[in-house]
């Protein structure tokens, strides 16, 4: 449920300035957004919609009309906020970690994108949407992710390159589509291909396994 601010903003604002609207307004734009995320994040897109989103933030749905324009734009914002979750989870300082080869940099990234998604429901969400459903909601937020993990990637590697004669963007996806089909196959059911994910320790035999891949490519 809303807080105050979102109570205020439907009510009739008597002896209040343009600054505390506004505040309120930012208020109930984050609530409406943080609703429909983890609307999605449960019940998928099936039972996504502006009456469902509005319920759940307990706000009127003509707020969401208002502040997003419908249900395509409050789409459009969780995509944008996928370029953000990549900036949150995957840093783009090196964590200590010096990278002097693209080497180093595609082992930091992997790992990074492997923890991420596993503490992440909504993203498995979208992971398992884009393997199953084929509609332009889902295609925007799937192109939103890419994009924002095109652009780390861009932006950390300077003028690192990858060894002559790799593919590095045919491994790269090889190695990406790795890293989601484990974390979705753990959460449907605990294991993947006969390797159990369940405990710490499975996941740290995961990510040596991974960083092996990634270093037998790349050195």
């Amino acid at each position: 449920m809303l807080n105050e601010a979102v109570i205020l903003e439907n009510s009739p604002v008597t002896g209040e300035g343009p600054e505390r609207r506004v505040r309120d307004r930012g208020a109930t734009e984050r609530a409406i957004l943080v609703a429909a995320k983890g609307l999605l994040a449960e019940e998928g897109f099936q039972n996504f919609g502006i009456n469902a989103v509005a319920r759940r933030a307990g706000c009127d749905k003509q707020l969401i009309y208002r502040y997003y324009g419908g249900l395509d734009g409050l789409v459009e914002a969780i995509g944008t906020d996928l370029g953000t979750w990549v900036k949150d989870r995957i840093p783009e300082d090196a964590g200590g970690m010096f990278l002097l080869t693209y080497g180093d940099l595609m082992e930091r990234l992997s790992l990074l994108l492997l923890d991420a998604l596993r503490n992440d429901p909504l993203m498995r969400r979208i992971l398992a949407w884009e393997i199953s459903e084929n509609t332009e909601q889902v295609r925007r937020l799937s192109e939103a992710r890419s994009k924002a993990l095109a652009l780390w990637l861009e932006r950390m590697r300077g003028s690192l390159a990858p060894p002559k004669g790799v593919d590095a963007a045919a491994v790269n996806a090889v190695v990406i589509a790795a890293i989601q089909h484990l974390v979705l196959a753990a959460a449907a059911g605990g294991q993947c291909a006969g390797l159990s994910l369940k405990t710490p320790k499975d996941w740290e035999k995961a990510a040596t396994a991974l960083k092996r891949i990634v270093r037998g490519v790349y050195s």
